[in-house]
This record gives C-alpha cells, structure tokens and sequence, in this order.
C-alpha cells in the first residue's frame, strides 16, 4: 500500500510567525535608513529565500547593501529569541501532524527559513519524531524551484503521485506544480486564497479539519493508485 509524504511548509503554514517577520523587515529597514516596509509589500516574500525575498522588497539595494539588510534582519530575529520569543503555533496543528503520522502518512518540511531557523523549530516538543526529513533554503535553490520537493521526495522513499505540498504562498504551490506534485494551499497564513488558486492550488484550506479532510482525499487517490 502507497503510503503518501505530506510535505510541509513552516512559516504561515506550520507556525504563526507574522508579526516576527514583519518586525524584523522594519527593524532591519531602519538599519539601513529605508523607510519601513507595508505588512502587504512583507507578506508577499515569506517563503523565499531571505536574500531573495529582501532583494523582492527592496531592489535598488547594491550587493553590499543588500548583505547589509540581511544581517540586519538576521540580528533582529537573534535578538527576538535571545529576549525569549517564540512563534506559535496555528491552532490545531499538532493534532493534525499526530494524526496523520499515526495514520501512516510519511511528513516533510520543506521552507525558506535557514538551517538555524529549522534546527530551532525541530527542537520543538515531539517535532523530530514526526518529520522524516526537513529542507531548507541553505541546501540550494529556494522556492519555487522544486530542489527541496524532490529532496524531500528522494529522502522519504516517495515518488511524485504520492506527495502533496501543503503550505501558504503561491511560492509553495508554483514548487508544487514544478516538482509535478499535489498542490494544497491553507487560508491563515501570507498569501490570500484568490494567491494561491492563481498560483495552482488544488484547494486551499480554511482550518485544520478541512486540511484533514483535503488530505484525506489525497490519499484516497494516491493509495487507489
């Protein structure tokens, strides 16, 4: 029987880390001098890699500059966590990734955090039993090239009909789509419904139950396969 990989996306997906990011946007705008970014023009880059996403909301920086803004943005989020903050999670998640893995679905991670940023997330409670595997932005290409999907897929044992990508951006669904895998977008995280049906998303959830139920149609189809 096929069991299905279920790869995840963290921020806006997994973890409620909205007003970290966008605070860190700002704190690492007035670094540079630059006037503070919209939460709309901020939203739109989560889920890039953060040079890429900084470069998006900000394309007149030089090189120099940009690396400036990065570690601007880096030492805002170190100085977020050294001051004891941590994002939560969007309600119901843990019940729907303990669900799922005790249904047998194989679980990923696939997002455009750093390395640190993953390693801090799996220190969660229980979080390094259920993933399989976890891909990051450092490993090489960000989203939306596929390379993380089908990292993920050659690390789970997992072929393309099998795997649905469940995250919040149309960054998510395009990486979906050029991976060849089943695109699932959720309603609470950066980008709007209307952004990810534009984008691909087969459906996008409203909450958690209905993830569920989206995934369980999933993997009707995939077993049936």
């Amino acid at each position: 029987m096929t069991r299905p990989l279920a790869v995840f996306d963290i921020d806006g997906t997994l973890v409620d880390s909205r007003a970290s990011i966008f605070r860190a946007s700002c704190e690492a705008a007035q670094v540079l001098g630059l006037a503070e970014p919209s939460y709309d023009r901020v939203r739109q880059i989560v889920g890039l890699s953060l040079d890429k996403a900084l470069h998006v909301l900000e394309p007149g920086l030089t090189m120099a500059e940009l690396a400036e803004f990065v570690a601007a943005f880096q030492a805002s989020f170190r100085a977020m966590y050294e001051a004891g903050h941590e994002e939560p999670l969007y309600p119901g998640v843990m019940d729907t990734l303990r669900r799922l893995k005790r249904d047998g679905w194989r679980l990923s991670l696939a997002t455009g955090q750093n390395r640190r940023g993953v390693t801090r997330n799996l220190a969660r409670p229980e979080w390094s039993a259920l993933f399989l595997s976890s891909h990051c932005a450092a490993d090489g290409p960000g989203k939306p090239d596929p390379a993380m999907l089908l990292a993920a897929m050659a690390a789970c044992g997992a072929d393309a009909a099998s795997t649905v990508m469940i995250g919040d951006t149309s960054h998510d669904i395009l990486m979906a789509r050029n991976a060849g895998v089943h695109p699932l977008g959720v309603g609470w995280g950066f980008h709007t419904h209307e952004e990810q049906v534009a984008a691909g998303a087969q459906h996008v959830a409203v909450d958690c139950p209905d993830l569920e139920a989206a995934l369980d149609r999933f993997a009707s189809t995939a077993i049936a396969a």
